[in-house]
């Protein structure tokens, strides 16, 4: 046994499912590095090319990742350890969540008729008349509809079909700051992520081109209310971006438009611009409630055949009694009013935040959506000094690839007065150190 590392085995498989239980049990954290294949060779009694084979199947599960001559090491979020937010500290307001307020949420009362005794819901999985609303949902803003697809949460739709599509090893162009579980999602596939500016209209098109080049074979972005940089694609950027892609008619675009109806912002679709392999995804969970864990997608033919190919022979399909619930929601008159005073409220909140740190110096990001991005040179210590004053923001490590460093705020319960008070207290931790050393702007 390697007795520095804890690491047992004769054979790949052996030594590849050590190194796997000493991750899930902690003992090698993230970024652990692990001894050279030589090394652990010599200390384990097998040949070079035994450890090499554990190391690469390793990596193609998303254990760990190679750094060159920085060598092999624990990935930041390995497949076999979930990497969840840390707990918020008792007595600390939390902004680093990003859930909704629940003043805006409906209530969720399951419909009165349940599911009717045996029946197939394989050759039925979608409800006609939740198909229905949502195409009514999505043609207003041109996305395609000609074939619309459920799944349980955009998170299930979008490792689907990357498992389908993609095998280990296969380039992803990715937003960088991007979601956090969407990062670690592309890493525990055993696929490898290549980082893509944002701005304020959401991926550049210089740093997808580049992506391209580099040989990504699938794209995922979001088209406003972008998580946590808060950008949202204008038409110009839409076109620009469209224009990049019809370059390379193969690669799988994946739309995430997560927040839409809260997102204060209009939609200009990827989808409407002619591209051969798209997909469009809504969730609602941030508008009508976190346990609704339905996902609506609306994609080319040849996606949809393969998601619900795959999709047929796991799942099989979403509870019908979730979308009967879904459907009466969305068809209500009394939610619409709720939701439409949610996207106000939202849209208020993240730009009452926005102008008081602004006035007091400090540039945030968030065009759209529930979230503000600050920069700053040292996450920890805006962090920490925060924590101080009794709040508790997102520090931007866990969103970034290889972006500068930032924080995340969640504003959904921010009201006017607390948004004063944060920016005060914000600026008051910024100046408690040497501002030069503190801050990014």
């Amino acid at each position: 046994m390697a007795i520095q590392y804890g690491i047992s085995g004769t054979t790949a498989k052996g030594i590849a499912a050590s190194v796997e239980r000493r991750v899930a049990e902690g003992a090698l954290g993230p970024g652990a590095a692990l001894p050279p294949v030589r090394r652990l060779a010599d200390e384990l009694g097998v040949s070079p090319g035994t450890v090499a084979t554990a190391y690469k199947e390793l990596r193609q599960r998303g254990i760990v990742v190679t750094r060159g001559r920085g060598g092999t090491v624990v990935a930041q979020a390995p497949a076999v350890a979930s990497r969840r937010p840390p707990r918020v500290p008792e007595g600390l307001r939390d902004l680093a969540g990003g859930h909704p307020d629940p003043a805006f949420l409906p209530a969720l009362v399951p419909p009165s008729r349940l599911s009717p005794g045996a029946r197939s819901h394989r050759s039925t999985p979608r409800l006609a008349r939740l198909e229905e609303t949502v195409r009514d949902w999505l043609r207003p803003d041109g996305v395609p509809v000609e074939h619309v697809t459920f799944a349980h949460g955009a998170l299930d739709l979008i490792g689907r079909l990357l498992s389908v599509e993609l095998r280990p090893g296969d380039a992803v162009a990715m937003e960088d700051p991007g979601y956090h579980h969407l990062l670690d999602l592309v890493t525990a596939l055993g696929l490898r992520m290549v980082p893509v500016a944002v701005d304020d209209e959401g991926m550049r098109p210089d740093a997808l081109r580049a992506a391209l080049r580099a040989g990504v074979r699938a794209v995922v972005c979001s088209p406003r209310a972008q998580n946590p940089y808060g950008g949202c694609f204008s038409a110009a950027r839409r076109d620009a971006l469209v224009e990049v892609l019809q370059d390379e008619p193969e690669v799988l675009v994946v739309e995430n438009d997560h927040a839409s109806a809260v997102a204060a912002a209009p939609l200009w679709s990827l989808s409407s611009g002619g591209l051969s392999r798209w997909v469009h995804v809504r969730t609602v969970s941030k508008f009508l409630g976190t346990d609704l864990r339905w996902a609506a997608a609306a994609c080319d033919p040849i996606t949809s055949a393969r998601h619900d190919g795959r999709f047929l022979l796991t799942s099989g399909w979403v509870s019908h009694l979730l979308q009967e619930t879904v459907h009466g929601l969305m068809t209500d008159d009394g939610t619409r009013a709720l939701v439409m005073n949610a996207q106000e409220a939202y849209a208020l909140r993240r730009e009452a935040l926005r102008k008081e740190l602004g006035g007091r110096g400090i540039k945030a990001h968030g065009a759209s959506g529930m979230n503000l991005w600050v920069p700053v040179r040292d996450e920890s210590a805006v962090v920490n000094g925060l924590r101080s004053y009794g709040w508790w923001v997102a520090a931007g490590a866990r969103f970034r690839l290889s972006s500068e460093p930032g924080v995340r705020i969640s504003v959904a319960e921010l009201g006017p007065a607390d948004a004063v008070r944060l920016a005060l207290d914000f600026a008051a931790v910024l100046g408690e150190g040497e501002s030069e050393a503190t801050y990014g702007g």
